[in-house]
């Protein structure tokens, strides 16, 4: 599905700003054009329609044997007269708006009682052939309207159709004035229309200038929003590494600020990470002491039986200690990150292994091989045997160690990577370990930003995919 609304913060203001200063010029522009081509509209109206007046008061003294050569005699401008003694040419039944401001004009300058006397139409070109006076000795005319000169049309010596005369309009305004004997005086001039206010020869200019505002605003809008990609970054670099480097505190004011409690809140996280190591580092000195005191007190135990529990128990109990000081150190995190080749790793770690080839990733070295030899010695411990393979996916690298074990309960699959949480029945508790073995793993893991996951093969056993991502 095409998303039609941006989702980026950016996206969304370019499209507001584009719809809000596109929208209001496009509207303002429009407004003015409409006003203005009305403005012109009536102004053309006005002067149309005092020559046509001028004519008819001039005719009207004219007597009636003599109208026609009178007519046939006169000069204008953008205009063309034609007497009719009894049928007028203008039906008044496709009024337009240039149309009814003519009409209007007219009756303003005539009166009102005259408007009767006035009829105003749109009419083609060829309807005006129909008219039966046109062909006759009564058509006259008026020089000066564009491709209309003395002897064309019908009757007029050029045997051609006023619809088919170069340069003539294919829409005309008729506009017929009774005279006071019954006969018409009748008008043909050019209809006036509004052109379109995308042809105004402003209107590129108009719109390269919105444009120039829309970029300006684009870049503005970019250089304000860029420091959010660095929030990004920065908390996804905190969520792998509580040790990565404070991001720069630059941009506006308030990018600043915000920029700063978040350096701020990772250097309150690194100290309770510090202090939580340190006070670990601390309880496992100071136990060590009562440990080391109490195995040598065991070996003057007269019992073997009890002496051999004794310091088996305080052997564990050591082994706890210092498994969880390593857990908390968090080594993986402050180990260096470098290019290594991931086959090369795995293959130094077992002989059944099949995947891709040379695949380069940025991590870790110890820790990967930490996380790879844990999941590998389990696969080994429990299953029997342990496969390997690795694929390149898009944005990703995909590792899977199979085993042909027993597989475990699909509840304990997220169970398993708690930290200190032993399986009863599944796994060995006495090759258990402490517990802490997955849950590094994951530790690790996540801290390169992937994951680990454990379910059960279809075909039995048990798989591990580890997900490491490359973007």
């Amino acid at each position: 599905m095409i998303r039609v609304w941006p989702s980026s913060l950016v996206g969304r203001t370019v499209a507001v700003l584009l719809l809000g200063l596109a929208g209001s010029n496009l509207a303002g522009f429009a407004f003015y054009w409409t006003d203005r081509s009305q403005s012109l509209a009536e102004s053309r109206a006005g002067q149309i329609a005092g020559q046509i007046i001028s004519v008819a008061q001039t005719v009207e003294e004219v007597p009636g044997p003599s109208r026609r050569e009178f007519v046939r005699g006169l000069h204008g401008t953008g205009i063309r007269a034609i007497w009719t003694p009894e049928k007028p040419l203008a039906a008044q039944d496709r009024l337009s708006p240039w149309a009814a401001s003519l009409r209007s004009a007219l009756a303003r300058e005539m009166g009102k009682e005259a408007k009767k006397r006035i009829k105003v139409s749109i009419l083609e070109l060829e309807d005006l052939e129909r008219f039966g006076p046109l062909a006759g000795p009564h058509e006259t005319m008026m020089r000066g309207m564009p491709g209309m000169g003395r002897g064309s049309g019908p009757g007029g010596g050029s045997g051609r159709g006023l619809g088919r005369l170069p340069g003539v309009p294919r829409l005309v305004t008729a506009v017929s004035v009774e005279l006071t004997d019954g006969s018409w005086l009748n008008f043909l001039t050019p209809t006036f229309g509004a052109k379109p206010f995308w042809s105004s020869s402003i209107f590129l200019p108009m719109l390269g200038a919105t444009l120039a505002v829309i970029l300006i605003s684009v870049l503005a809008v970019w250089r304000a929003t860029a420091p959010l990609a660095l929030f990004t970054r920065a908390a996804e670099r905190l969520g792998r590494d509580v040790n990565a480097p404070a991001m720069a505190e630059k941009g506006p004011g308030e990018v600043r600020r915000a920029a700063r409690s978040f350096n701020e809140m990772q250097g309150r996280l690194q100290n309770f990470v510090a202090d939580r190591t340190q006070m670990l580092a601390a309880i496992s000195h100071d136990l060590r002491t009562p440990i080391t005191r109490m195995k040598l007190r065991a070996e003057f135990v007269d019992d073997e039986e009890q002496r051999r529990k004794m310091l088996g128990d305080l052997d564990e109990m050591e082994a706890m200690i210092a498994a969880t000081l390593s857990f908390a150190r968090d080594d993986a995190a402050r180990e260096e990150r470098e290019p290594l080749d991931l086959a090369q790793l795995l293959r130094s770690l077992c002989d059944d292994y099949s995947g891709d080839q040379g695949v380069t990733y940025v991590g870790a070295p110890l820790a990967l091989k930490r996380v790879f030899a844990n999941l590998i010695g389990n696969a080994v411990k429990y299953g029997g045997t342990a496969k390997v393979s690795l694929a390149e996916e898009k944005n990703s690298i995909v590792i899977t160690v199979d085993d042909d074990g027993p597989g475990i309960p699909e509840e304990e699959c997220e169970k398993v990577f708690t930290a200190f949480y032993r399986l009863e029945h599944s796994r060995s508790r006495e090759t258990g370990g402490v517990g802490l073995g997955l849950a590094v793993v994951r530790s690790i893991v996540r801290a390169h930003g992937g994951d680990v996951m454990l379910s059960n093969r279809a075909e039995g056993g048990l798989r591990a995919t580890v997900t490491l991502p490359t973007a």
